[in-house]
């Protein structure tokens, strides 16, 4: 597989990766620990809209990936997002969470994806200036 295959096929499955998230665990609360989690951190009253807002934020991410808009700095937000999402989870909810304290790592892991598949596989922009044309 070459350069450019892995990079698509990297893009996919992480806007895959968002896609589940935000509509099959939160949308449609198919895991209901995610609005715990909510409820913990944000509280109880609100868990509910906030989860369904947070779904739908997924949701938008995983099509703003595929737009190709963007791409590093996209890839720079979903890396921040990720981090300072499981941050707070991890001192908060960890508890809640599918692996408890080894959410990190899997978020690590995540993170780690992000940037190889953006920064690394994706095909770079080459400007293509010389003097004397305009």
């Amino acid at each position: 597989m070459n350069k450019q295959n892995a990079h698509l096929l990297l893009t996919w499955l992480i806007a895959a990766v968002w896609l589940i998230n935000g509509v099959y665990c939160k949308l449609l609360n198919k895991v209901p620990r995610h609005e715990l989690i909510v409820a913990r951190i944000l509280g109880r009253e609100y868990a509910h809209p906030i989860t369904q807002l947070i779904g739908l934020s997924e949701l938008l991410m995983a099509v703003l990936i595929l737009s190709g808009f963007r791409k590093r700095q996209v890839a720079i937000f979903q890396i921040l997002l990720v981090a300072s999402m499981n941050l707070l989870e991890f001192l908060l909810a960890r508890d809640l969470l599918l692996w408890g304290g080894f959410n990190a790592v899997f978020a690590l892991l995540f993170i780690c994806l992000i940037g190889f598949n953006q920064f690394v596989l994706a095909p770079q922009v080459k400007l293509n200036f010389k003097p004397g044309n305009s």
